[in-house]
């Protein structure tokens, strides 16, 4: 495959082209696809660096002419540049990745500031080579690589990286390194042949070169050698005996180091090489001290407040069941693995079933690690290990009944928070079947037959079940004999488009119940229409069954998302639309437009409506779906309605709404207050995410979960606000009961925001502080 290629001319019309607007140029020519780009510079600066608009895709950048200053600038790690001959200053400076050929000499400031990439020098370098660099370990180390010698103050506070100093060059007259190099040097190592006049010594030593030493460097000569198109010199640069390396001095090899405040620094240091006053003292014998401008207490603009569970994390305030995620990888951190299972159980009598397996995740959806590119934590490892939950104990009996119509997701829910409340639920589901859809549609493969065999048998051991259809008068019994009552029949009437023979096509409810049997045979050809998550899943059972052509039609962009739709596309599924249903023979579908789908088997998947016959006049219906207030309560005085009998939604807005109506019921018969309220979500900015290696994927286990686990909105007791904390005002107080709390001492606090910058959950917040009175 070519690499799409571009000239850039520097000089237009005889006038020499702005630096700003050639880089413009290089940017649009990788955002339009060009990955070899040409430059006839004319002393512009920058070229070549943050070519990030290319992502991983590698962008060639050749520079003719003559280069200006900077060259590689903020460099990524998907670049290479090569400079066809000299270079002005700053090639590298704060290099972030990219690869730099220089076919010249490079002059002062090469690679400054620079934590990542290479630069190929083939020729020498001017002064202040390979100053304050860094690196960061989880990164390749930054690399400079110069044929000849280096100029003066060289590796000048060099912090990280490697140097490799060949030697090839008379002009340094027996001085390859220069004069002053590695003052305040602290990190790195350097590679040099031929003769020197010293180095810093208190700052670096020579080392002897080890055989991984020696083996990376001549690994990398050749690579370095080819690179400037000198391979020739390789024999010439091979003789091991002919290298010298130095290396920064730890902290313990510096002798004589010692901590100096400012003021002992001014008068032992500074006043001691320039004379009183340094470098003003002839213009000013004016006092010179510090001012004391920082001040504490009541006097401070702004007071850091501490605020731990203040805020709920994102993943819990999607959740519509309102699971506390981050307190189950809190518990798992602490090594209370089976206790972060239990906990569940408090939440949902599914969690296998829908947590560990039919939940389209909306916690890791909604994710703050999501937000930066991380990968979301995977909570369906503690879902699918559900099955080991134990559940827990109910609260003390209270003598109230509650009537529980429906034995779907939704009347399980409710039932069971009733139930852990110390209320006796009674839920009545037509034909005894438990589980809903559950159990009677959704296929095999979506979950294991075991877990919901499971759940079923741990809430019919804790909650009585009666089978049996109910009629007005029924519903006027249950009114009277309970407390109160709960409707969740969901929603089992099919609906059928009214199209000219629609008595020849299924309903998606009619496909599944027998496929799940292993009841029905579609044929080769089968067309679904409706093209949402259910239908989906007709999708994959036809396809189980032995379907091989397999087409969903729809009048919009499908609904189905999240596995459903992965499931479906797997299995070869066709997704048309929007095509208009006109009829239905014994070929196929027929569309408006005229077309003809062929088909064995049509399904209709449309969407399911309640069946509320039973229900009284008195219970208002809009569309047919039950009318309900913000606490779930019908019209009619004690009666309460959740699930799809009230209107459509997932699984889990199933389970949640359950919970919630739960909480409302279970004050309404305690006397309390009928509110269900939410914790806010905390603001996803204030959680630090840099302390996370985006490149890093927590593997599919609970430890690696919990330990990437952000911890939003939760202090995770790393205690590095009270380590950063500057006057030293932050500590931690122990409350006993495995309870802690940190707390600013005012009288040592100086409003300077460094806990709240820090703090990786997002707890610590810098406020204004109130006025004096």
């Amino acid at each position: 495959m070519s690499v799409k290629e571009i000239l850039i001319e520097g000089t237009v019309n005889g006038l020499r082209v702005d630096s700003r607007v050639l880089e413009e140029q290089v940017q649009q020519a990788v955002v339009d696809g060009y990955r070899r780009i040409v430059v006839n510079a004319n002393g512009q600066h920058g070229i070549g660096g943050r070519l990030w608009k290319a992502g991983s895709e590698p962008v060639h950048v050749v520079i003719n002419g003559t280069a200006g200053q900077r060259i590689g600038s903020h460099g990524f790690e998907n670049t290479t540049i090569e400079v066809e001959g000299s270079i002005s200053d700053d090639v590298g400076w704060l290099n972030a990745g990219a690869t730099i050929i220089v076919h010249g000499d490079a002059t002062n400031g090469a690679c400054n500031g620079m934590a990542q990439g290479k630069v190929m020098v083939a020729g020498n370098i001017g002064a202040r080579g390979m100053t304050m660099t860094k690196q960061n370990p989880k990164y390749s180390s930054p690399e400079l690589w110069v044929l000849g010698g280096v100029g003066d103050s060289f590796a000048e506070f060099m912090a990280g990286g490697t140097v490799v100093i060949c030697g090839l060059d008379e002009r340094y007259d027996g001085n390859i390194l220069g004069d002053r190099p590695c003052v305040g040097m602290v990190g790195g190592r350097i590679f040099f042949r031929g003769q020197h006049k010293g180095f810093s010594e208190a700052d670096a030593r020579q080392c002897e070169i080890s055989d991984a030493e020696w083996a990376w460097l001549e690994a990398g000569l050749k690579d370095y050698l080819t690179a400037i198109r000198r391979p020739e010199l390789i024999a010439t640069l091979a003789n091991r005996a002919e290298w010298q390396m130095l290396a920064a001095r730890k902290p313990n090899e510096k002798a004589g180091k010692k901590k100096r405040t400012v003021s002992a620094f001014r008068k032992e240091v500074w006043d001691a090489e320039l004379g009183k006053g340094g470098v003003v003292g002839d213009l000013t014998d004016l006092d010179r001290s510090q001012i004391e401008v920082i001040v504490t207490g009541e006097m401070r603009r702004n007071v850091p407040a501490w605020e731990n569970e203040k805020y709920v994390p994102p993943c819990q305030y999607a959740c519509p069941t309102g699971i506390p995620v981050q307190k189950r990888w809190e518990l798992v951190r602490k090594g209370l693995g089976q206790e972060a299972i239990d906990l569940i159980l408090n939440y949902t009598p599914l969690p296998s079933t829908v947590c560990g397996y039919l939940c389209p995740n909306l916690c890791m959806t909604n994710c703050t690690r999501k937000d930066q590119r991380l990968e979301a934590v995977d909570i369906s490892v503690l879902g699918k290990a559900s099955l080991t939950a134990q559940a827990p104990k109910p609260a003390p009996a209270s003598g109230k009944r509650v009537a529980v119509i429906g034995g779907g997701p939704a009347g399980m829910s409710v039932a069971w928070q009733m139930w852990l409340m110390g209320h006796e639920p009674v839920v009545y589901a037509k034909g005894g079947l438990l589980g809903g859809k559950l159990a009677e549609v959704i296929p095999h493969s979506r979950f294991p037959q075991e877990a919901i065999e499971h759940e079923l048998k741990q809430f019919r051991e804790r909650i009585k079940d009666v089978d049996q259809e109910l009629s007005a008068s029924d519903f006027d019994r249950l009114t009277s004999d309970y407390d109160l009552v709960v409707i969740a029949a969901g929603a089992q009437t099919p609906r059928k488009l009214p199209v000219e023979g629609k008595e020849k096509a299924l309903t998606a409810l009619e496909f599944l119940r027998q496929a799940k049997k292993n009841g029905i045979k579609p044929g080769n050809r089968i067309v679904i229409i409706g093209a949402g998550n259910v239908g989906c899943d007709v999708a994959t059972e036809a396809h189980r069954l032995g379907a091989t052509d397999i087409t969903l039609l729809d009048v919009q962009t499908p609904a189905s998302f999240g596995h459903e739709r992965d499931a479906a596309e797997a299995c070869g599924a066709k997704f048309r639309f929007p095509v208009f249903t006109a009829a239905i023979t014994d070929e196929g579908v027929v569309l408006k437009s005229g077309e003809l789908v062929p088909a064995d088997t049509v399904v209709f998947s449309i969407g399911d409506q309640p069946e509320l016959s039973f229900l009284p006049e008195s219970i208002k219906l809009e569309r047919g779906y039950i009318v309900v207030d913000s606490k779930f309560e019908t019209s009619q005085s004690n009666v309460f309605a959740v699930g799809d009998s009230v209107k459509p939604g997932l699984l889990t807005d199933a389970v949640g709404a359950g919970r919630k109506a739960a909480i409302v019921m279970d004050a309404r018969l305690r006397g309390a207050d009928e509110t269900y309220d939410m914790l806010p979500e905390v603001p996803k900015q204030r959680v630090k995410l840099e302390y996370y290696d985006p490149r890093q994927r927590a593997a599919a286990d609970v430890d690696s979960c919990a330990a990437e686990c952000a911890s939003c909105g939760k202090c995770r007791d790393c205690g590095m606000c009270e380590a950063i904390c500057p006057q030293q005002a932050i500590s931690r107080v122990d409350l006993g009961a495995d309870a802690f709390e940190y707390v600013s001492d005012p009288d040592r606090c100086i409003g300077c925001g460094f806990c709240e910058g820090a703090c990786p959950c997002g707890i610590w917040e810098m406020k204004a502080n109130k006025p004096l009175d």
